[in-house]
């Protein structure tokens, strides 16, 4: 076991969120924000941000590891987009008005295609198809709800297609 591998979860939690070099066996070297660090195998998790807004993730082996070295604390800022990198993309925050906008616009192209659909609920922020399956916000497929397995699946389908001709 190495010293990297005898320190606490306390002490590894020190590096998360800080740009590092990693020097690892084999005089290989990684360099990247810490993300997280596995408290079972000591594994260091790095994100690098490429151009274009793309991120490379790369884990260093625990067994691996011989020296952290922090080169930069990471700012608010920093800290926001590397607790963005996992979440998946329908968790992004609407405002009220983008959810209303999702809606009509769902509504609409329900009607237009013959699905009935009507809202219910005390704000009317619940879209109900045929009476029998219902749409919460964001409105997308995986906020469909139906004991009928056969119309949630055909209109989650639906709803699917949908969202992928607005991109």
């Amino acid at each position: 076991m190495n010293d990297w591998q005898r320190k606490s979860p306390l002490d590894w939690e020190t590096y998360v969120n800080k740009m590092v070099k990693v020097a690892a066996i084999e005089k290989h070297e990684y360099e990247g924000w810490v993300l997280t660090v596995d408290p079972v195998s000591a594994s260091i998790v790095l994100a690098t941000f490429l151009e274009n807004e793309k991120v490379s993730i790369s884990v260093v082996l625990g067994h691996a590891v011989q020296e952290v070295e922090i080169l930069k604390e990471g700012d608010d800022e920093m800290k926001q987009r590397l607790s963005c990198i996992f979440a998946p993309e329908e968790s992004k925050a609407y405002s009220p008005e983008e959810l209303e906008k999702r809606k009509n616009k769902l509504k609409t192209w329900l009607e237009t295609n013959h699905i009935p659909v009507t809202e219910q609920g005390e704000s009317g922020r619940t879209l109900c198809v045929a009476g029998v399956l219902t749409i919460d916000p964001p409105y997308g497929p995986e906020e469909c709800s139906s004991s009928n397995e056969i119309i949630l699946s055909r209109v989650q389908g639906l709803i699917q297609g949908y969202l992928e001709k607005q991109q």
